[in-house]
Formats: C-alpha cells, sequence, structure tokens
C-alpha cells in the first residue's frame, strides 16, 4: 500500500511539473496552478493565489487568480477586514491551518464572516523565494477539518513549485517587457537619426528629453514615433 501510495505520488508530482512548464504569461501560471491545487489536494473545493505587489515605494496585495467566488469574496473579506489566515501567511507565517472557521478565534471579525460565506476550513501556503515573499497559495473547504497531513504534504510541494513558477513566469514576462521595450525605443532612435540627421546618442536624448517634458513614458513616447514616423519636439 505504501508503495503504491509512492507511485501515486510520484505520477501526480510529475504531472503537476509537466503542466507548470514556462507559461506564456504570470496570469497563465496561476490559473494552472490553482487548478491544480483543486484537482491534487484532498478536500479543497477551491483554491487561489494572493500576490505580493509592489510599484515604487508602494506595497499592496491582491487575489490574482482563482477558481470561484468563494476565493474572491473570502479573500476580499480578509483585505477589508485587515486580518485573516491569507494575510498573516504572507507576513509571519509559511503555512497556516484553519480546522473549523465556526470555532476560529485567531481573528474574531473575519472568522465568523467567513463562516457565513460558507468557508468551515482553510489552509494557506506562503509563496516565497529565498530573497523575496511572493504571496499565498490559499486553499479553502466548505467541511471542518478538511485538510489531512496528506493534503498539507501534497500542499507544500505544490506551493513550493507554484513560487518558482511565479517567481520564473515574472523574470520571463519582465526580461520579455524589456527586450520589446529596445526594440521600440531602437526603431525610434532610428527614425529620428534619419528624420534629424543626428546620432544615436542625440536621438535617444532628444526622446528622454521629450518625454520628461510631456511627463509621457519613454516607450509611450518611442511608441508613437514608431508608429506615426514623425520626430518629437523638445521644450528645451
Amino acid at each position: 500500500m505504501a508503495a503504491e501510495r509512492r507511485e501515486v505520488g510520484a505520477q501526480a508530482f510529475a504531472e503537476m511539473a509537466r503542466r507548470l512548464r514556462p507559461q506564456d504569461s504570470v496570469r497563465q501560471t496561476l490559473d494552472e496552478i490553482v487548478a491544480l491545487a483543486v484537482e491534487m489536494i484532498d478536500g479543497c473545493d477551491e483554491a487561489g493565489v494572493t500576490l505580493v505587489l509592489r510599484r515604487g515605494t508602494r506595497r499592496w496585495i491582491e487575489t490574482t487568480a482563482g477558481t470561484g467566488e468563494l476565493v474572491a469574496e473570502a479573500d476580499a473579506l480578509q483585505y477589508e477586514l485587515g486580518e485573516g489566515p491569507c494575510l498573516e501567511a504572507v507576513s509571519e507565517m509559511h503555512t497556516l491551518t484553519v480546522e473549523d472557521m465556526a470555532h476560529e478565534t485567531r481573528w474574531p471579525t473575519y472568522a465568523p464572516a467567513a463562516t457565513r460565506l460558507g468557508v468551515r476550513s482553510a489552509l494557506t501556503f506562503q509563496l516565497f523565494t529565498d530573497d523575496n515573499t511572493l504571496g499565498a497559495l490559499n486553499l479553502y473547504s466548505r467541511r471542518p477539518r478538511a485538510f489531512d497531513r496528506p493534503a498539507h504534504e501534497v500542499g507544500t510541494v505544490l506551493a513550493a513549485q507554484a513560487a518558482v513558477a511565479v517567481s520564473g513566469a515574472r523574470t520571463e514576462e519582465q526580461l520579455r517587457e524589456a527586450i520589446n521595450t529596445r526594440q521600440i525605443i531602437g526603431q525610434a532612435i532610428g527614425i529620428l537619426m534619419e528624420r534629424r540627421r543626428i546620432t544615436a546618442d542625440q536621438a535617444f536624448d532628444l526622446l528622454r528629453r521629450t518625454s520628461q517634458d510631456r511627463n509621457l513614458k519613454l516607450r509611450d513616447l518611442a511608441e508613437r514615433v514608431a508608429a506615426t514616423g514623425e520626430a518629437p519636439e523638445s521644450e528645451r
């Protein structure tokens, strides 16, 4: 029996690795992760991924993938109230278990509200790499004590794979974006060199100054030049 369980587990993890191969976008990666969670983890009715997002000095979290309305409602409730298993797992703990939400005391406001939504148990895994917290994988069940030890074991492996997949997808997407940006800026520089009969450095400086004068992103200005073939006029 133990050998059979190991074989099934190996097959399941092989399938997980196959399906978590590089996707075209972070969104596709996350959709695959939550679908796998529901399929592979006994007791899991719905699953979602919360990511920590940053822009400059601003930092916030949001649900970026989910299998149904229960995920959206349970997560949104945590964000609104500022408490709950997902928020705690992201900020303080790697894994957090809720045996029965109806008798949960750690979150006095969230727990009864989540129970009314239909959440009876939850299992949350922090998604992290060595140098970065990415978010959390959130599993929800409509029955209490739904997640047993095998569910924890599978969830731990899935969360680790998910963290690598999300990190890799982010890196790949950022790389593609950077390459596309360089190509567009290169096209704009070529147009300016031809129209203005200036050097590449002078063309780039013109783009930079014009983007600052007009409060436009450099990429947006370069796209406009590449699309219209018109050279911009800087105010300086």
